[in-house]
């Protein structure tokens, strides 16, 4: 059809951690899948494949993007945060410690490089390595005890692995175990090393799979620079590495993937070391009549752009939903914003403190209320497909049932049709939300009525009588219900991102 089904798979080192929604019939995908992991400090590499999905058989991949964890470091800044998640690193952490946080990213578009089946490699090696300090002749005896987790390389879904060693000018192999991607050989291969330094001499362990027919297969391999082991045996299960990459930049032959790529390393204290921050946060809660300008919460509001201000609001509610304080905080920032808008109309528009803080409030507070409310029309207009559309420009006639030469004629058909079915899904979403009145998490609820009074507070005159309802609206609608009803995928609501004929539905809906 020339086109595509796209989707995406997430590989830290060799294991597959994370999928995409496939999105259908697109050349030029959106994803906007924002995905969390917890990974060890050690890791070397995270990769993202890109593939098109089929129906029958395999699916195709497209291309890939490889970053290693240098890459990633290479931009390093500050970034003050909370670690979500990460209880099993230290038994001390609970939820809404904040911490200091060291991080670094990537956010740009990123060429797809060919997929090599000499870069696709897994599994660990068991090597111990001894390098005598002394002697004639010094020989470096290094044994191959065991692999496991292997690529498969054959057919059959297994591999015949042997291993081959270099060093100082010379190879050796091991015996080939057949049918096994967890061989185990127990062999010892010495290598007499040349007097004097050492300098940059290098022990090459590689990995392959024995074919009777044609070239062996590459399943792997390590490296040692021979003046950096220790004296003694060196001992440990090693990550195997591809060879390195040859395929330089394909000039965007294959498509690119833009990719926002954040990494944070966090040093968790136990919780006392943060009450003093906890304190000097919540204080202005506690203590209402200090005066709001040096407070650490307006500083906060000055400090922090438009960038982070989403992380520090996410932040602030954890820890504030920690300490029982979340409502007071909301209305807290709600109140200080409102004393600085002058025209009504302009209220709650910015991406300000108070507006995130509340978003996140919603989502964290409201979200199985929302899939409660909204997922039965959801999953209605998914599964009935119906053509919609209300601009002629974007019209495609050709799904009328009826040919007629009368262009307007068929373009007010389809307008027409289009109209009655988004009034029939539109009336069920509002009276779903109207009828789910008592449902509402009551934190949401009584957020929004210290909010409607506040606003009343501010703009008590007549002609601003509307203003304490769509200071809420403002919220419940524009940024709780219509974001979820544009893309249900990254609200829990669907498994799999909207076809393109659904996801116009969709979008005219939230509009």
């Amino acid at each position: 059809s020339g086109s595509s089904d796209p989707y995406c798979v997430v590989k830290v080192d060799n294991e597959v951690v994370a999928r995409t929604a496939t999105v259908w019939k697109s050349l030029n995908p959106f994803w906007g899948e924002e995905i969390t992991l917890l990974l060890p400090r050690g890791f070397h590499s995270l990769t993202i494949y890109v593939l098109d999905e089929d129906t029958i058989g395999q699916d195709d991949v497209i291309g890939r993007v490889s970053l290693s964890h240098q890459q990633i470091s290479a931009e390093p800044r500050g970034e003050w945060g909370a670690r979500r998640g990460g209880a099993q690193r230290d038994p001390s952490w609970h939820p809404g410690v904040p911490t200091l946080s060291p991080s670094a990213g990537i956010d740009r578009w990123l060429s797809l490089a060919p997929v090599n089946p000499d870069q696709e490699v897994q599994g660990e090696i068991h090597l111990e390595l001894r390098v005598p300090e002394r002697g004639h002749p010094r020989v470096l005896r290094c044994h191959l005890i065991e692999a496991r987790d292997l690529a498969p390389r054959d057919p059959s879904g297994s591999s015949d692995p042997f291993g081959r060693v270099s060093c100082c000018g010379r190879t050796l192999e091991t015996a080939v175990i057949k049918k096994s991607r967890f061989p185990r050989w127990d062999e010892v291969l010495e290598f007499e090393l040349p007097e004097g330094e050492l300098g940059e001499a290098v022990l090459s362990v590689e990995l392959w799979d024995w074919d009777i027919v044609g070239k062996n297969d590459f399943l792997g391999r390590v490296e040692f620079f021979l003046d950096t082991l220790c004296p003694g045996p060196t001992r440990g299960w090693f990550q195997l590495l591809p060879f390195p990459s040859t395929t330089g930049d394909h000039g965007g032959q294959l498509g690119a993937l833009r990719l926002a790529v954040r990494l944070l390393e966090d040093t968790v204290l136990p919780p006392q070391h943060y009450q003093p921050l906890i304190q000097l946060l919540t204080e202005p809660i506690l203590c209402p009549a200090q005066p709001p300008e040096g407070t650490a919460l307006a500083v906060l509001e000055e400090v922090t752009s438009g960038e982070s201000r989403q992380d520090v609001a996410t932040k602030l509610v954890q820890i504030f939903l920690d300490q029982g304080l979340a409502v007071p905080l909301l209305d807290y920032l709600t109140t200080c914003e409102l004393a600085r808008t002058t025209d009504p109309n302009t209220l709650f528009r910015s991406n300000s403190l108070a507006s995130k803080s509340m978003e996140h409030f919603m989502k964290v507070v409201g979200l199985p209320y929302l899939h409660e409310v909204l997922k039965p029309v959801v999953n209605r207009i998914f599964e009935e497909k119906k053509y919609v559309e209300l601009d002629p420009s974007k019209m495609e006639l050709s799904r009328g049932r009826r040919i007629s030469f009368k262009g307007s004629l068929l373009e007010a058909q389809v307008q027409e049709s289009s109209l009655e079915l988004l009034k029939g899904y539109l009336g069920d979403i509002i009276d779903a939300i109207v009828g789910s009145v008592d449902r509402c998490p009551l934190p949401m609820r009584v957020a929004f009525k210290q909010l409607r009074r506040r606003a009343q507070e501010r703009f008590p005159s007549a002609q601003h009588e509307e203003v304490r309802y769509f200071s809420i609206s403002g919220f419940l609608f524009l940024r709780f219900f219509a974001p979820a009803v544009l893309t249900p995928k990254l609200f829990g609501l669907r498994e799999q991102h909207a076809e393109p004929c659904t996801s116009r539905t969709l979008l005219l809906l939230a509009k």
